[in-house]
């Protein structure tokens, strides 16, 4: 028995078991998302703060939000440290790294949403894309960036007009699609 077990109970390893199986998925397309190549890596970091902190690790539905948090923290050092490592002049820069960088086979779409998502603010861009990609509430999505649920509200109904109003969307939403042809 490894010294991690041995200094955790059977029932708190258990649970901490339990809640790994109830979230890894939904925290690796998060992370995936954001980071791709290193998103397997940042899951395990995730769990290992999670493992570390667990007196502290709330109950029920809050503890998925509590791993979203920490995966959030997770990916803004990841990225702190990218651009220190690239001599990039911001810390912004890094954070928008994986918003501005193309990807291999990318749709004209995706490379529109990809841009105009580079433009909003990092919460913004955060609240939108927990509540759209991940599936998260409002009230959820601020939870885990830390505003209140009033506050995200405002945020995303304005980050969605700015969507709306992007000229490159706007291009975009008015091409018929391929696939309805």
């Amino acid at each position: 028995m490894s010294s991690v077990q041995s200094a955790a109970t059977g029932e708190e390893l258990a649970a901490f078991e339990q809640v790994y199986r109830d979230t890894r998925q939904a925290l690796l397309a998060y992370l995936h998302r954001r980071a791709p190549a290193d998103a397997a890596d940042l899951l395990a970091e995730v769990y290992l703060v999670a493992w570390r902190r667990r007196d502290v690790l709330p109950a029920g539905e809050q503890q998925r939000l509590w791993l979203y948090g920490i995966a959030r923290r997770l990916l803004a050092e990841h990225h702190r440290t990218r651009a220190d490592h690239a001599s990039l002049d911001t810390v912004g820069e890094a954070v928008l790294t994986p918003w501005r960088e193309g990807r291999d086979g990318e749709t004209p779409r995706a490379a529109a949403v990809r841009q105009v998502l580079a433009e909003l603010n990092d919460t913004d861009r955060e609240l939108l894309t927990l509540t759209t990609w991940e599936h998260l509430s409002t009230t959820d999505a601020a939870h885990v960036v830390g505003i209140t649920a009033g506050s995200a509200r405002v945020r995303l109904h304005r980050a969605r007009r700015k969507l709306r109003e992007h000229p490159s969307l706007r291009t975009l939403l008015d091409e018929p699609s391929p696939h309805l042809a």
